[in-house]
């Protein structure tokens, strides 16, 4: 019932913000005119670019399987890549494609469940990182450019609390592994599980370095190929800075130093898939900033994601094709849940 109230609450949310980012005439004429002076070629290679995106976290996420001795073909690796992005897509909060991929994967391997789960986790935790790395630089470059309105500082600051939020619970975690906490943990300490979880990840990733910067490199090539498949968009609707004479396109560093904002509080488990929200965030930076009319910044954030729901549709047929060791076809989601919920906390119990 929890769960289907904050379905409820998500869709809820998601129309009226699409309603509030639609509503205004004058920017759906933008819009209107947007698409039909678009340039397609870039929409082309925005989905080109994405692609190389999928097959960038895929091969991120083959390393750090091969780490914990778990070898697949590189059709069932994908397979499973697949399977969880199109969860992670159409799954209201954005973490259905992770319980997925890890049922799925404990099928595959049964006799190394543990490293599966924990190849799960770390593939969160290594992509966290290089979207702090390379946050951490963008604003470093351009912080006075996106913190001179005060709508834009407010959002600034959010990106800035959420990313530091993480960085205070990664640093947490590696100080309570480096120095064997966590068995002085208490039972029911909030997040003691998952902390366990991590740390197991931490122990086993340090040891194989070369790995884990592997992996830390593909996460850069997604993150940046996520932002060039945004940018290809702007271009494909001629995103330009319209109070300049004559006017000129958005620069690629500002253009890039707004999207760890925009990918920031999309992601937040508000709206579904951050619907409105990453067409609200675009339409006050790129109009504020960088001059682009607000319905062809709204328009933006709604084809890109549409790139991304295009890339990720294949994953529901391979979900229907898919048939992992042991089970006979598509199970119910809650048992996935069940089962990888179990293993957690039997790693948990061992103190793996």
């Amino acid at each position: 019932m929890k769960k289907i109230l904050l379905t409820a609450a998500q869709v809820a949310v998601t129309v009226a913000l699409l309603y509030f980012v639609f509503k205004d005439p004058a920017k759906r004429a933008q819009m209107a005119t947007a698409l039909r002076l678009a340039n397609y070629w870039w929409i082309g290679l925005g989905i080109l670019t994405y692609l190389v995106v999928e097959v960038a976290a895929a091969v991120r996420w083959q390393v750090l399987l091969r780490v914990q001795g778990i070898r697949l073909s590189n059709m069932r690796v994908g397979g499973l890549f697949l399977i969880g992005m199109f969860y992670n897509q159409f799954m209201p909060g954005g973490t259905g494609g992770d319980i997925i991929k890890s049922y799925l994967l404990l099928k595959e391997t049964p006799d190394k469940k543990a490293g599966a789960l924990l190849a799960v986790v770390f593939d969160r935790v290594i992509g966290l990182v290089a979207l702090i790395g390379i946050t951490g630089v963008l604003i470093a470059l351009r912080y006075e450019w996106l913190a001179q309105l005060p709508e834009t500082r407010r959002l600034l600051y959010i990106l800035l609390i959420v990313l530091g939020s993480a960085v205070l619970a990664l640093v947490t975690s590696f100080v309570i592994s480096g120095f064997n906490l966590l068995q002085s943990l208490p039972q029911r300490f909030p997040g003691r599980e998952k902390l366990i979880e991590v740390s197991a990840a931490y122990h086993l990733y340090a040891r194989h370095w070369k790995a884990t910067l592997v992996a830390f490199g593909m996460s850069l090539i997604a993150h940046l190929g996520t932002f060039t498949t945004f940018l290809c968009v702007a271009y494909a609707l001629h995103a330009e800075d319209v109070r300049a004479t004559p006017p000129t396109p958005v620069p690629v560093l500002d253009f890039f130093a707004i999207m760890p904002i925009e990918r920031t509080i999309s992601s937040l488990p508000i709206s579904f898939g951050g619907a409105g929200w990453r067409e609200i965030v675009l339409q006050i930076l790129l109009h504020n900033l960088a001059g682009v009319r607000e319905g062809v910044a709204n328009l933006i954030g709604s084809l890109s994601f549409l790139i991304i729901l295009i890339c990720a549709l294949p994953g529901a047929l391979v979900y229907f094709l898919y048939r992992p060791s042991g089970t006979a076809g598509p199970v119910n989601f809650r048992e996935m849940e069940h089962e990888v919920a179990t293993l957690e906390h039997r790693i948990a119990e061992n103190g793996r």
